[in-house]
């Protein structure tokens, strides 16, 4: 059990599990945001009355869902964003460059 402990403090196990939780809850966080506040904003802004998620081009039976890519894709970089910012703000970089150094 004691080299168990020892490797979690070692390996830093603990701030990863932090890490992968908190990242679970911004997830969801950022897609109640793109979907329920920016989505429908850009669709009034654009036009969209279905929404932008429901946008779609239709060749014959093939039908391209554009609109549900863009709304990942805005997704994906929101999400981005605030890991970039959160990094950034907790000074990250910084404890594992010390870290590094020992």
């Amino acid at each position: 059990m004691k080299g168990f402990v020892d490797f979690i403090r070692e390996r830093g196990v603990s701030g990863i599990a932090v890490g992968i939780i908190l990242g679970a809850a911004v997830t969801k966080l950022v897609n109640s945001f793109v979907t329920d506040i920016l989505n429908p904003a850009l669709g009034i802004f654009l036009g969209f009355a279905k929404g932008l998620e429901k946008e779609f081009v239709q060749f014959g039976s093939i039908k391209i869902t554009w609109g549900a890519f863009i709304v990942n894709l805005i997704d994906f970089l929101t999400i981005a964003l605030v890991v970039y910012l959160l990094f950034k703000l907790l000074r990250i970089e910084k404890l594992e460059a010390k870290k590094d150094k020992k």
